[in-house]
């Protein structure tokens, strides 16, 4: 893998997710140099005794103390001294006393993430530290060392100190790190990785910590995961809407064009090309049969015998459409699976514009994402090129590691997930509830003996995983509580926001998963029930079709005769139909899923292909299947 050049002004999403699962680093040479001008500025204004924040100052409400000679302590009967200087004593203590996080560690390419964040912002040249020390934590990188970050403790206030803490202290020989694997003490680490720790200089602690490297790992790490989620949910969106032979001027270019927010107009064409090619949607209400519980007398061959349902429709009697008639002439008077009315419900009909609006929703998280990746987020600020009368010209504190930009942008994230997680479950329950399926068997399995439960469960967990996104949904970012004995009084919280959104994106992808596995179900039943109409049309004649309509006159009986003309014209309809399909992207996503589960013709144990459903999600599988056919 070619490795990532790092210059401070070129980092992308995409560059952080190659750096996080495993690419190196290269440091561009030209931004180097201003590293350098810095360091070597911030060196000349200590020899000068220039008082600096954080350099020749404490931190914090210590911002007040200036650092004196030499430790006092050192002057203590019996004292052992440390062997460093104030200066490096005061950079030293900020990463060793900071690092206090607590929890599970978090993943290897978060913190991957974390330190190419790291790198690309010190190399702005604006930290103050040295270009040995930069090449240094360039080093760890790309040896592979992983230092152990627990998961718990940024408040996003001077950016993400103490999971910053975390990564610099193995720097320094210090903490935990993972190596080839094992777990082990920072020191044994760099030995094993044939490098040596790094004493810190003037401001060194200070840019390693001061700054908003978790949560924009995250952020980063979450988008990247969604980008791949949004496509998913679009795909199983489209296979709904195929099970379910459903309308498609919802998602017609000119209704759009009144309309048009960006993710919507995008989700509104992607549903047409993955729709593209279908037999199945736009059907007319007519030629779509209800499930009806199969009997040994249901069909009239072996091969239809093999069916796992019977069909039917229920024939309208010509006193019964009175005031109709206009209906009825343009659709024949039967109804089966599809309701007489003229647009879906709103989990399919507002597709593109739920959807399109969580698109929308991770575009701007993203907008934001990119800014960040290339600005400089510690403090205080280096301008060693300024003309300035004072130092606090040239060195300036403000308020760059605030996390509040990106812990908004996660907050409307969010937000945004359950909604779609929500519309997705919405139309995973149209599915299975025969109230609401169009004419599909109950939880969409035959059930002739009233021992199976099919799909039902399915939806239950579905419904649980929302419901628990739901709740992990308020914002973080509302809630400040002040820190650092209110030095810090107001933060952002936005590495807890991060840390919410890259795990709810997780469990976004197993409702998607389980609604793809329902639809494909559902999916196989619609065009199985058709197609057995059709055939049934192409093989017999208009008495033989009548045997599956209800409410007809009996032989010999008054209109009998009208009956068996509109049933024959039915039959001609459905027998002049070419065979009913699902369009071609979601024909390939439909391949994928049974490439790996069944249909499921009577129960069985689910657990292993719920499991197999999610894998399918989570590895890009099925979208790989679109997309590669």
């Amino acid at each position: 893998m070619k490795p990532i050049l790092l210059d401070g002004a070129s980092l992308t999403r995409d560059k952080l997710v190659e750096i996080a699962f495993g690419a190196s680093v290269e440091l561009d040479k030209g931004a180097l140099k201003a590293v350098a001008r810095a360091a070597d500025f911030l060196a000349e204004q200590v020899r000068r005794e220039e008082p600096i924040y954080g350099v020749s100052t404490g931190f914090g409400s210590n911002a007040d103390k200036l650092l004196g000679a030499h430790p006092l302590r050192d002057e203590l009967p019996g004292a052992t001294k440390s062997g460093r200087s104030l200066h490096e004593e005061l950079q030293y203590n900020l990463i060793v006393t900071h690092a206090v996080c607590v929890g599970e560690p978090m993943a290897p390419e978060i913190v991957r993430a974390m330190l190419g964040i790291r790198i690309n912002t010190l190399l702005k040249g604006h930290s103050g530290i040295r270009v040995e020390t930069l090449q240094a934590l360039a080093a760890m990188l790309n040896a592979g060392i992983v230092p152990v970050v627990p998961s718990l403790g940024s408040v996003g206030a001077s950016g993400d100190l103490a999971p910053l803490s975390h990564l610099a202290i193995v720097l320094l020989g210090g903490g935990e790190a993972f190596y080839d694997g094992e777990r082990m003490p920072g020191a044994e680490a760099l030995k094993r990785a044939g490098l040596s720790p790094v004493s810190l200089s003037y401001k060194e602690g200070l840019a390693l910590n001061n700054g908003t490297a978790q949560m924009l790992a995250m952020g980063v790490l979450a988008t990247y995961r969604l980008d791949q989620l949004l496509d998913t949910a679009d795909l199983a969106a489209a296979m709904t809407i195929d099970a379910f032979a459903g309308r498609l001027g919802a998602f017609a270019e000119e209704v759009h064009a009144l309309r048009p927010h960006p993710g919507q107009v995008h989700v509104a064409a992607r549903l047409r090309d993955l729709l593209d090619g279908s037999t199945l949607a736009d059907i007319p209400y007519h030629l779509v049969p209800r499930f009806r519980t199969w009997l040994p007398d249901s069909w009239d061959t072996p091969e239809a015998q093999a069916l796992r349902f019977d069909i039917g429709w229920d024939w309208v009697p010509t006193g019964q459409r009175h005031g109709r008639e206009k209906f009825y002439q343009r659709f024949m008077p039967f109804r089966g699976g599809k309701k007489h009315q003229l647009q879906d419900s709103y989990s399919l009909r507002c597709i593109p514009q739920v959807h399109g609006a969580v698109r929308d929703a991770v575009e701007q998280a993203k907008r934001v994402l990119e800014i960040e990746l290339n600005a400089v987020t510690d403090n205080p600020l280096v301008f060693p090129d300024r003309e300035a009368e004072h130092v606090e010209e040239q060195v300036i504190s403000a308020g760059h590691f605030h996390g509040m930009p990106l812990a908004l942008a996660m907050s409307y994230v969010k937000a945004a997930i359950p909604t779609l997680a929500s519309i997705s479950e919405r139309r995973l329950n149209k599915l299975v509830d025969p109230a609401t399926n169009d004419g599909l068997p109950a939880f969409l399995i035959g059930n002739e003996d009233g021992t199976e439960s099919g799909h039902m469960i399915v939806q239950y967990t579905a419904a649980a995983i929302v419901n628990d996104l739901a709740s992990r949904a308020h914002p973080a970012s509302v809630f400040s509580v002040p820190t650092s004995a209110n030095a810090e009084d107001h933060v952002s919280m936005g590495a807890n926001e991060a840390r919410h959104v890259l795990a709810m994106v997780q469990d976004l992808g197993k409702v998607l998963a389980l609604e793809l596995y329902t639809a494909a179900q559902a999916l196989d039943l619609r065009r199985d029930m058709i197609n057995a109409a059709r055939a049934l049309s192409v093989r017999t004649d208009a008495e033989g079709l009548a045997t599956k309509v209800s409410g007809g006159p009996s032989p010999g009986a008054e209109g009998r005769d009208v009956f068996l003309a509109e049933v024959d014209a039915l039959r001609a309809a459905l027998a002049a139909s070419e065979a009913f399909h699902p369009g071609h992207a979601v024909a390939a996503a439909h391949a994928a899923i049974r490439a790996k589960i069944p249909f499921l013709d009577r129960d069985r144990a689910l657990d292993g292909e719920v499991a197999t459903a999610v894998r399918l999600v989570e590895s890009g599988e099925i979208l790989a299947a679109v997309r590669n056919r």
